[in-house]
């Protein structure tokens, strides 16, 4: 493509393949093939709406380029034949000298990634044709302003050069001049400045600034081709789960100017607001400039509602645009627009992204429209929009007079939360700091997509300049990030590292809070009180009330249609009654895990080391005896909690050495104790009794199932224990609803013989109170042999739940507590892993297994009951693959049980139909 005659790609799956598509030729269903702004560019195109002529080269041409180094043989003709065709339209050439046709050059991938990737405006001006701009438009300023645009943006994105050097050169033009904006600088100014910036790509980049307008386009392609494997796209597409395969499209566009004057200008709206989904005029406006001034936040815009009174014409038109926009996507529309003398022309259109609450209540907005019905209402959210609805936020009354903490000043709210950490001024310190364990608010005059590594770091961003509309904003929004921008009185001097505000300096290290909610920000961090979102799952706010949250209706009405539609049951993660009650007042249908092992902690600790250092039959039998009656205490507790629903426990299963001292600091204390010949007897058989019981690896040794087989009546009694609290809480008319789960089984034959003391157990307690108990017994899944032999132990099991989290460590042969300390951030970055194993299930794997342990297990029993206990039951993706496989019930800590219910439901109904966006 190039006139360098670099080497070109034909292979077999190439020839013949289409890979330039003209904007009247796609639509809006085509974004795998021409990414979201061709498609989009496209869909505008067809509903006749005013779009400037352009072409898109697909995504296939990307991959192609991407996985051989070089373009497809047959793009170049294929562009060449595109120019000509838009050439022709336009009645001018590419870099025409007397009346140049002039094209922007934009990236444009499947998801929206903004700001991540590359885009050239104004390619085709050069030395030659800068004047013939000039005469066109009657206007010397706007040609070379143009032009010193062009090489800015060429320079930087194309040739490599650090825009640093662009950026301070431009400052110092503007000191020498003594103006503060860049519409200030007359023509003159702007051609010493062109001249500047070219001797910069001479020293830099080692090369001129190229005159010809086709190696300009071509140099420009392969730049947008290029960076889709920047380190941050990649991290970007990490972040957000976006498959790094997917290649992105690129769009040629004949240029439309915004910065021809003040008839002229650019701007970005939304159909609604992004940030808390009211309907209304939401954007931002920039007279007399072009696009990437108002996306990176240069200058401060007006709001859009106020074009009404500079161009009504072109505001009426823009109004009913987006009316007709948003009842074609049927969602919030993200619009980006120019006005070039007077003349709207439309750039760009997608889906919006939105802020958690604006999701949830724009999803019901439309359903009372009638535009979408509930179940595509459930799809437009998902858990981790309404996990950010249950943080906590400011309490407003804490944040003002008295002692507390300072309001410094207010920008505009561009992303809600509460976020207060220390203030750091660059993004290389917030991911330093973070990593560190501080949390930090990142304060930057505006951002950029270099700083996008910080923006995760951080709890929150500040920025001084820009918008609803800018870098900042739109990408906090994207990530659930509480972000505050346009900042006015805030002076950060980034190089100082330092922000001023009036006569207040606050330095880095400062602790600041922000509020992405109202756009305040205040010095020292202020209390924050629960969601009200929270508080309506406590039952403590209830949704039809007169006085109720609008949010907590939205997200009512939408838990409410999850819940009717799902499948699958969603337990909880619960050890004692007060868990088990918030996980009821949650939605929880149950426990479906209670960890044994946590009973045992505390005073009662004493017992275990008494168990284990029982040297006779006689002495284990007493401290199991003392243990029973606490045990029983304890199901008695959890079965009224949870009564009528069932309750899964889980017997011993950690190593016993976990309930023992730290074998370094009991051997100091026994040495220390023998220097002062005062040496204690209980420590000494301690000590013994830990070297034991050490392990090399103690998560695979002596632990689960092997506990109950090796010490005789440890696991008689946890089931005594449970059936006597069962027969109890039956005899006082309650509805016990046990299941009892045997951990870390491998074998059926383990299972047999731990079943087999249990149900003699569990018949002496029905004997001795006279009580019918209907107590289930299962296993957990969390070995692969299991999953392997799922088929035989279904044999004696009556019920499984999958451990996922020892799954995953004994599938990948990882040690979690060892393997996230020391080498999963390199394999994150590295690409290894899209997100870690232990936070979304590995399905081709971890997956595989529980797909075929699911098919063998209900092979042998039909109604073996199916759940997952692991980490897993609560993250948002895993709970679509556990619906997908056929278990029967999740289970999940109690804060995440909204979350899996919502999901649960989304799966149903994802399953059932598909998303008309």
């Amino acid at each position: 493509m190039s006139e360098n005659k670099d080497p070109q790609v034909t292979t077999p799956e190439t020839q013949g393949q289409k890979f330039v598509y003209d904007f009247t030729e796609g639509n809006k269903d085509l974004k795998d093939l021409l990414g979201g702004k061709g498609a989009n560019l496209a869909e505008m195109t067809n509903l006749g709406l005013p779009v400037p002529p352009g072409f898109t080269i697909t995504t296939e041409a990307c991959k192609v380029y991407l996985e051989s180094g070089t373009e497809p043989a047959e793009l170049r003709d294929e562009v060449s034949a595109h120019l000509d065709a838009l050439e022709t339209r336009m009645g001018k050439k590419l870099g025409q000298a007397d009346d140049p046709l002039l094209v922007s050059v934009r990236s444009g991938a499947k998801f929206s990634m903004p700001g991540m990737m590359d885009t050239v405006l104004n390619i085709g001006l050069s030395d030659e044709s800068v004047a013939g701009l000039a005469t066109q438009a009657g206007d010397e300023r706007f040609a070379w302003d143009s032009y010193r645009r062009l090489i800015q943006m060429f320079g930087k994105t194309v040739l490599g050069v650090d825009g640093e050097l662009f950026e301070e050169a431009l400052e110092a033009a503007k000191e020498a001049k003594g103006v503060t904006v860049d519409v200030d600088l007359d023509a003159a100014d702007l051609k010493k400045l062109v001249k500047q910036f070219k001797k910069i790509v001479v020293r830099d980049a080692g090369r001129d600034f190229p005159q010809d307008p086709r190696e300009q386009m071509d140099l420009a392609i392969k730049a947008v081709f290029d960076s889709w494997n920047t380190d941050r796209a990649k991290l970007y597409r990490r972040q957000e789960r976006i498959p790094g395969d997917l290649g992105t499209a690129v769009n040629i566009c004949s240029m439309v100017f915004g910065n021809l004057g003040p008839d002229s200008g650019t701007g970005v709206a939304f159909t609604r607001d992004p940030a808390s989904g009211h309907q209304g005029v939401y954007g931002d406006y920039l007279q007399n400039a072009q696009g990437e001034d108002v996306v990176a936040g240069i200058r401060n815009t007006m709001p859009l509602a106020e074009l009404e009174s500079i161009d009504k014409k072109s505001y009426d038109q823009l109004m009913q645009i987006m009316e007709t926009l948003e009842t074609h996507y049927k969602d919030l529309c993200d619009i980006e627009f120019t006005i070039e003398r007077g003349r709207l022309w439309m750039l760009q259109t997608r889906v919006g992204k939105r802020t958690a609450g604006a999701a949830f209540r724009i999803a019901t907005q439309l359903v009372d429209q009638g535009l979408i019905d509930e179940a595509e209402a459930l799809q437009r959210v998902n858990g981790a929009q309404l996990a950010q609805l249950m943080f906590p936020r400011f309490d407003d009354e804490g944040a003002v007079g008295g002692k507390g903490p300072e309001l410094l000043g207010r920008g505009i709210a561009a992303s809600p939360g509460a976020a207060v950490g220390k203030a750091v001024f660059d993004s290389y310190t917030a991911v330093k700091w973070s990593r560190s364990g501080e949390k930090v608010i990142l304060i930057r005059r505006e951002t950029n997509p270099d700083d996008l590594d910080g923006m995760i770091a951080a709890e929150g961003i500040l920025t001084s300049r820009g918008g609803k509309t800018s870098h900042a904003a739109v990408v906090a929004r994207g990530m659930g990030k509480t972000c505050v921008c346009g900042a006015e009185d805030l002076e950060v001097d980034t190089k100082r590292r330092r922000m001023t505000v009036g006569g207040r300096v606050i330095e880095e290290g400062d602790v600041v809070s922000i509020d992405g909610s109202t756009g305040k920000v205040y010095l020292g961090e202020v209390p924050v009180v629960p969601s009200p979102v929270v508080e309506y799952f406590e039952g403590r706010m209830h949704a039809g009330a007169d006085d109720a949250d609008e949010l907590v209706a939205a997200v009512h009405r939408i838990m409410a249609y999850a819940d009717r539609v799902r499948r699958l049951r969603v337990r909880a993660n619960a050890d004692n009654a007060e868990d088990a009650l918030r996980a009821r007042r949650f939605g929880a249908q149950g426990i479906g895990l209670c960890r044994t092992e946590h009973m045992f902690l505390g005073e009662r600790r004493e017992m275990v080391e008494k168990l284990i250092l029982a040297d006779t039959d006689v002495e284990r039998e007493a401290a199991l005896d003392e243990l029973l009656p606490l045990q029983k205490a304890d199901f008695i507790e959890l079965f009224e909690a949870m009564d009528g629903l069932p309750v899964t426990v889980r017997l011993l299963d950690p190593p016993l050495h976990e309930f023992l001292p730290d074998i370094t600091e009991l051997s100091v204390r026994v040495a220390l104790a023998e220097s002062r010949k005062d040496a204690n007897e209980n420590d000494l058989r301690l000590l013994q009794a830990v070297h034991k019981l050490h392990e090399q690896n103690p998560m695979l040794g002596l632990r689960g199932v092997r506990l109950g087989l090796v010490i005789p009546g440890l696991f008689a009694m946890q089931v005594r224990a449970i059936a006597e609290a069962a027969a109890e809480r039956k005899n006082a008319k309650g509805d016990p609803r046990a299941e009892i789960m045997i951990p870390l089984v491998g074998t059926v034959q383990e299972l047999e013989i731990v079943r087999e003391e249990a149900d003699q157990v569990i018949a002496e307690v029905e004997a001795a109170t006279g009580t019918r108990l209907k107590l289930t017994i299962g296993t957990m899944i969390e070995l692969p042999r299991a999953a392997l032999t799922a088929g035989q132990i279904a044999e004696a099991a009556q019920f499984f739940s999958f451990g996922t989290n020892d799954l995953t460590q004994t599938v990948w042969g990882f040690s979690r507590d060892d393997v996230e300390a020391s080498f999963f951030t390199a394999y994150l970055e590295k690409g290894i892993f899209g997100v870690s194993p232990f936070e979304t299930i590995d399905k081709d794997g971890v997956g595989s297994l529980v797909r075929s342990a699911v098919a063998a297990g209900r092979a042998t029993r039909p109604d073996l009951k199916l759940g997952v206990c692991g980490e897993h039951g609560g993250d948002p993706e895993s709970v679509h693959f556990f619906h997908e496989v056929g278990l029967d019930y999740v289970s999940c800590s109690p804060f995440r049980i909204p979350v899996a219910r919502l999901e649960a439901g989304r799966a149903a109904a994802e399953s059932q139909g598909s998303d008309s966006r």
